[in-house]
């Protein structure tokens, strides 16, 4: 266990934000390295895994309800050095795993195919996403276990043991890919179906990896079964913070649902180009979504410890570092956008638009920064509901317009990132007076400890 209480704040972010980014930048590799050798296949290939890969929005929902709760809850237990709390809350959220996983293998093999019937532009594009879903739904549901453990460190200030088993299961993925997905070796390619089965092979490994570790390592939290029984109230506290949190991805989810649709009249090069543009934009923001995680438990451990003026600096610092962070990359795809595409695809017209995306939506990378660290911060104080008024907002000011610009004469793809840069600051903007509303209402009336900025 690290105490966050004491010491440089801005130290403590970055510490904690290096590992955390690292190991999201492995777990990004996991449908970069899928993406690279289905593009090798065909273009409605990258379509149908793109299209599909959006349900993973789904599951990220979920394991965002799980993780948001179970760190914020830890964070703060670990502020008052509350161990027992601590410990039944990490036991409890593994009970909350198993449940969510169940639901991912029993709602993901009912959906798929009309979910794919849905998105998909043509039959191949449908076809492809349905054999990638059908093999990647098994890793999807190990995720929630491996989010329970991670989060469970991540509030007690460790990050690094995640990062570590993480890259592991990348290395492993990236072995597997080309064996499964090309038949590298065996003369056996089992295309797109070969994608899903490498990432969920690898992340099932690495689950196993997260259990030794804690069995014989882990010290301030571990598996008790005296704890396994379910504990409503404690499973209301995580789900209380948490679900807010994951109707924020549930609505990315509504989101990128909604470009897929209104684009699929352009055709599998549209959503192609948008399936890879959308997987490199989620690498791109891997910097700043590593330093709002990291805010999050300083935050948090801060704020159960009645440290309310530390609380206040880890959103200054944060938000200083990530703007700075995001300028740099939105430079580089003002400059050269195609840079970060052409090792996905040598399909130019694929390129062409994943290039135009990039081009114009780095000019959210700012605003998307401020709403990321917000959101880090709503986690912290234990109240996720500003967080998903925030995402919500987008609904209005994204979805309604893309799909009445849709049916408009004229209508044309780059209508639909001008609408989404708009969305974007808009939101910022209320994020931000958000969580001036909740710093108001949770920390003004309170005492302001000293600050450790050096």
């Amino acid at each position: 266990m690290h105490d966050l209480t004491q010491g440089s704040i801005v130290r403590h972010i970055i510490k904690m934000a290096l590992p955390i980014a690292v190991g999201m930048l492995f777990q990004t590799l996991y449908f970069l390295i899928d993406l690279y050798f289905v593009a090798r296949i065909s273009g409605a290939a990258i379509a149908g895994v793109g299209a599909a890969g959006n349900l993973t929005f789904v599951i990220m929902a979920l394991t965002q309800v799980l993780s948001v709760g179970t760190v914020t809850l830890i964070a703060q237990a670990v502020g008052r050095k509350d161990h027992g709390d601590a410990n039944l809350v990490f036991n409890q959220s593994l009970l909350l795993a198993l449940f969510c996983a169940v639901l991912t293998l029993a709602g993901g093999y009912a959906g798929v195919r009309p979910y794919m019937q849905t998105l998909g532009a043509d039959e191949a594009t449908r076809a492809a996403g349905i054999d990638y879903l059908l093999w990647y739904l098994p890793g999807l549901a190990l995720q929630f276990a491996a989010v329970a453990m991670g989060s469970a460190l991540r509030g007690t200030g460790i990050v690094k043991p995640t990062m570590i088993v993480q890259m592991l299961t990348v290395v492993l993925n990236a072995i597997l890919a080309p064996v499964l997905i090309a038949g590298w070796g065996t003369g056996i390619a089992l295309g797109v179906a070969g994608a899903g089965l490498a990432s969920s092979i690898a992340i099932g490994l690495g689950v196993i990896a997260l259990v030794v570790y804690f069995i014989r390592l882990e010290k301030f939290v571990g598996f008790d079964r005296a704890m396994w029984a379910p504990q409503l109230e404690t499973w209301r506290r995580i789900l209380r913070i948490g679900l807010p949190a994951g109707g924020e991805f549930a609505l990315m989810f509504v989101y990128m649902a909604v470009i897929y649709a209104v684009i699929r009249d352009f055709g599998a090069t549209a959503q192609a180009g948008f399936g890879i543009g959308g997987r490199v934009m989620q690498a791109i923001f891997l910097p700043v979504v590593a330093i709002a995680f990291a805010a999050s438990p300083v935050a948090a451990q801060n704020v159960g410890a009645g440290h309310f003026g530390r609380v206040r600096e880890t959103f200054r610092a944060a938000m200083g570092i990530g703007a700075v962070l995001m300028l740099a990359l939105t430079l580089v795809c003002q400059i050269k956008p195609d840079w970060f595409v052409r090792g996905f695809t040598q399909d130019e017209a694929v390129i062409s638009v994943a290039a135009e995306f990039l081009r114009y939506i780095s000019w959210n990378f700012v605003a998307s920064g401020i709403v990321f660290t917000c959101s880090g911060m709503f986690q912290a104080l234990g109240n996720t509901i500003p967080s998903m008024i925030s995402s919500g907002s987008r609904l209005l000011t994204f979805a309604l317009p893309a799909v009445w610009l849709s049916h408009q004469p004229g209508f044309q793809l780059h209508h639909v990132w001008i609408v989404s840069m708009i969305s974007v600051a808009l939101q910022a903007l209320l994020s931000l007076w958000l969580l001036r509303r909740q710093f108001r209402l949770r920390l003004l009336a309170r005492p302001v400890a000293v600050v450790a900025t050096a």
